[in-house]
């Protein structure tokens, strides 16, 4: 079997040494005689990947005593809609920083509950090409919150800095960037991230909540959904999937064993500079549609002359085992999703495959 070269943005390419993890102990788990598909969520072997897996993002992010990692479903998508139902209570506004299809969504599913305002914009001419500097930022001194995406995975741009926001909770979509460099947790009242992009399979989304704010869940919320009722459930309050929180731990061990969080920024940075040094490089070829000091280092994205040599490019890449690279519908172009299990050597591949192919088209 010859594996290709995955820059999908989500689900996304995963470490190859925990794909394998997975297989060999499939049938059964550390030797318990099943595998941890077919143990109960509330028994001890469950149990253990469960605390493990808190333990290591305790670890990897620093957490402190005063926020609490929780499980939950439905993705970032689910809490476009959860935050301001247990965050912001009646009569209240809540603010929005715009930088991308996702923080829309999210405006929109704040906004049919209750008040949400717009509190900055990385659009320039109808296009998000940029993120707001802080500066910019028209914060509400009374917002219940204050919302923003930590990384665009459809326009490649990522904020470079954490908002301040004084004493409004800062409440982050880290979905696609969480774990890819050091982060001051005590920052945040609430990160929220699905597992799919970097940190496993789909069908969980990991939630780092200052305690304190699990208080503001309404009573006249049904039980489920409120934050409050995950927090003293300790997420076990329904049957949790089982297999991605297992996933999610391997990924973690995976993490560590490499050096932790600022082991992969280290790592990221090389494979981001990498691509950009290219399209820099290049510019009657290329050309990234991102300010400079906005563009991520998650998922560059750059077009080309032409969409017809952009889809030549796709089908090239294709045929030499790079798949994923095609950009969002919304934007078109070409995205390389380069999470923290993109191995550097891939990401030159895929580097010498363009610059050769610039070259025979250019």
């Amino acid at each position: 079997m010859a594996r290709v070269i995955n820059f999908s943005a989500g689900p996304a390419t995963l470490p190859l040494p925990v794909l394998e993890y997975a297989q060999k102990e499939f049938l059964d788990h550390e030797g318990t005689g099943m595998s941890l598909v077919e143990h109960s969520h509330r028994g001890a072997a469950y149990a253990e990947v469960h605390a493990e897996t808190k333990s290591l993002l305790r670890e990897l992010l620093d957490i402190p005593e005063t926020h609490e990692v929780l499980f939950m479903q439905g993705g970032a998508t689910a809490q476009f809609a959860l935050v301001p139902l247990n965050l912001r209570a009646p009569g209240e506004s809540a603010d929005y920083v715009m930088t991308g299809a996702w923080s829309d969504k999210a405006l929109a599913e704040a906004k049919i509950t209750g008040d949400a305002r717009e509190a900055g914009t990385g659009k320039v001419d109808g296009k998000y090409t940029r993120v707001p500097k802080q500066a910019e930022l028209d914060l509400d001194a009374k917002a219940a919150y204050v919302h923003y995406t930590s990384n665009n995975t459809i326009m490649g741009t990522q904020f470079p800095y954490v908002p301040d926001t004084a004493n409004a909770p800062l409440v982050a979509d880290m979905s696609s960037d969480i774990l890819c460099r050091p982060l001051d947790v005590s920052k945040f009242g609430l990160i929220y991230a699905g597992a799919q992009k970097n940190l496993g399979p789909a069908g969980i989304t990991v939630l780092i909540l200052r305690k304190d704010l699990a208080e503001r869940s309404p009573d006249t919320l049904n039980k489920i959904f409120r934050y409050s009722t995950i927090l003293n459930g300790d997420s076990l309050q329904n049957t949790i999937p089982t297999f991605p929180v297992y996933m999610v731990r391997n990924v973690l061990r995976w993490v560590r064993d490499q050096g932790g969080a600022a082991a992969m920024e280290k790592r990221n940075l090389e494979k981001a500079g990498c691509i950009y040094d290219m399209i820099d490089g290049a510019t009657d070829f290329f050309r990234c549609p991102v300010e400079r000091d906005s563009r991520s280092i998650m998922n560059p994205v750059f077009r080309l002359p032409t969409e017809e040599l952009e889809a030549k490019m796709i089908a090239e890449a294709a045929d030499a085992g790079m798949v994923g690279i095609k950009g969002h519908r919304s934007v078109g172009g070409i995205r390389t999703s380069i999470y923290n299990a993109m191995e550097p050597s891939d990401v030159q591949k895929f580097v010498d495959f363009a610059k050769a192919f610039a070259k025979a088209n250019g």
